[in-house]
């Protein structure tokens, strides 16, 4: 039976105020994050790059630790809420600081996730509906080469310790950098666009903005050509060949994208194994689509051929994303999770980027800005199949990242805003959706055999990049049929070519992302086998009780903890039973 009384709203602890103080003072020292996390008055300013930003920032790191030992001593009686709070912003401002003893964030540089992306890529989460904010996109231009400067001081400092990114790396960042600087600038398509357009008029005011945003976007394109020939000059001759970043270093970025700590032999090797067993799987589903003794290959180009299943150009790309992601939130609200109030919204966008990823971003805190499903498409690739891609929008949209991050957002009444809007782990959010596309296929979302098919072909590839990224990163034994001895990037080409099923320049670029972002790609598939165990044991505890396992409280209790690291997740979930 359900009360008719609603649960009062839970009353903000000592823990609560250090956690939200937090928040504030992080959206003061880092700008890009509080536009990523959705907090307004920060969006004109950029993030300091430099070393003495980078020792602010850890500065702050340092006093919210010391913070919450206080509120723990003097603040009263700690609830469950508190109790995961303080395991969860210890484990993950921890290892904050560890990482920012040992020099990392100074030599960050990649393909994928670095500054050189990510003082471009806020300007597709900023604001441009009003003439305010796009005299707030005109101060961050302009704020780009003070940032890119701090930037290269960093590198600079790094490589004076010794710290350097592979060649590999340095290259992608050059090639990147020149992009960003060139006739077709990014930032000349951002001032000159129709969003800008259909904002501001012809009026003085508005064309003072329009001025102000010109001057930014040669400001930051300046700021790249520079920082293009400082990586190329100064940083490539210092570069390291090899890509590897050793077991030290690996277990340390394991942690950072897991939340947890993994036996990293024993990881390989269940990589290996569930690797074959995926294969075998994909293998039977192929013969049901292209008849007995077909090949992964043969299903993959009679699923290619099917018109039924081909989308013709970006526009009916995004229609189809849109359309299979609200019938996702129209079928699962209800029955097998809790899907309430602005989280039932999500917003399907082509990417101005053309890199080939696909990407979520969470709502702002109001959310005025709703959570968005967002897809980089390269600008050869005018044709798109949907058995490849069911599954990826349900592991972008619901019951993936967007139910994750948007229930999150919603709980006000129950989780600080750290846990709601600054916490991310990879491996509890990468993992979650990669648990919800193995979920839909089990609850018979999947059931075609083309659609299931694809839902395999994705977990392959997540597999594989388990065996390829700790194989590279620890200087594993690769297997004799990939050539034996060290795995290297040599091995890795041809291994991630043969489980993955995507366009060569696709591909190409995933393989450059694990080498440079090393930890990262692991953590879907372990997250998602940390997620399987954590919802089996409870499982078995429900059985040992005598009770009836209720897998709709399940995924609410686990998602209304918001994104923690793993070791945290299992913990209040084995305390919560």
């Amino acid at each position: 039976m359900t009360s008719s009384t609603p649960t009062p709203p839970r009353t903000p602890s000592a823990v609560d105020a250090v956690a939200d103080a937090y928040v504030t003072r992080s959206a003061e020292l880092d700008p890009l994050l509080a536009t990523a996390i959705g907090l307004p008055g920060h969006d004109h300013r950029m993030t300091d790059l430099s070393p003495a930003g980078h020792e602010a920032r850890a500065g702050s790191d340092r006093a919210v630790l010391r913070e919450l030992d206080a509120a723990e001593r003097d603040g009263g009686p700690l609830d469950e809420v508190d109790r995961v709070t303080l395991a969860a912003m210890r484990e993950r401002v921890g290892l904050a600081l560890e990482l920012h003893d040992a020099g990392e964030p100074l030599a960050s540089l990649n393909n994928i996730e670095s500054p050189v992306q990510q003082l471009r890529d806020v300007f597709d989460l900023m604001p441009t509906g009003s003439v305010e904010a796009w005299e707030n996109v005109a101060a961050r231009l302009n704020a780009v080469p003070d940032a890119v400067d701090g930037y290269v001081a960093s590198l600079t400092e790094a490589a004076r310790r010794g710290q350097v990114a592979a060649i590999r790396q340095v290259r992608e960042g050059v090639s990147q950098s020149r992009e960003l600087a060139g006739e077709d600038s990014f930032f000349l398509g951002l001032v000159r666009g129709d969003d800008a357009a259909a904002v501001l008029d012809e009026s003085s005011a508005c064309s003072l903005v329009r001025a102000e945003l010109e001057r930014g976007a040669s400001a930051a394109r300046g700021a790249y050509a520079r920082l293009a020939e400082f990586l190329e000059r100064d940083l490539a001759p210092q570069a390291p060949e090899g890509d590897a970043v050793g077991r030290d270093r690996y277990a340390r970025f394991s942690r950072e994208f897991l939340g947890a700590e993994v036996d990293l032999d024993e990881t390989y090797a269940w990589g290996l194994d569930e690797l074959a067993r995926i294969v075998a799987e994909q293998g039977a589903v192929a013969r049901q689509i292209a008849g007995p003794g077909a090949s992964v290959e043969d299903a993959v180009a009679a699923l290619d051929a099917d018109p039924a299943r081909t989308l013709h150009g970006t526009d009916a790309l995004r229609r189809w994303m849109q359309e299979t992601a609200d019938a996702a939130i129209e079928d699962l609200a209800g029955t097998h999770f809790d899907i309430e109030g602005p989280v039932r919204t999500i917003e399907c966008r082509i990417a101005p980027t053309q890199t080939g990823g696909i990407y979520y971003t969470p709502p702002s805190d109001d959310f005025s800005r709703p959570g968005r499903m967002w897809w980089s498409v390269p600008a050869d690739v005018t044709e798109f199949n949907t058995w490849r891609e069911k599954t990826t929008v349900y592991h972008e949209g619901v019951p993936g990242h967007h139910l994750q991050c948007a229930a999150a957002v919603v709980a006000r009444d129950t989780l600080n805003s750290w846990r709601r809007l600054m916490c991310w782990v990879s491996g509890h959010g990468e993992g979650w959706a990669l648990y919800a596309e193995r979920l839909m296929a089990d609850l018979g979302h999947l059931d075609d055999p083309g659609d299931r098919f694809g839902m395999l072909d994705a977990q392959r590839m997540r597999a594989a990049r388990v065996v390829l990224d700790i194989g590279v990163h620890l200087g594993k034994k690769a297997p004799e049929e990939w050539g034996g001895g060290t795995w290297d990037a040599e091995k890795a080409w041809p291994f991630l070519r043969a489980n993955v099923n995507m366009p060569e320049s696709f591909v190409r670029f995933e393989l450059n992302r694990y080498l440079g972002w090393p930890g990262q790609a692991p953590s879907y598939k372990v997250g998602q086998r940390l997620w399987e165990q954590a919802r089996d044991d409870a499982r078995s505890a429900a059985r040992d009780r005598g009770e009836e396992f209720d897998l709709r409280a399940f995924h609410a209790r686990a998602l209304g903890l918001g994104s923690v690291g793993l070791d945290v997740l299992t913990g209040a979930l084995r305390d919560a039973r």
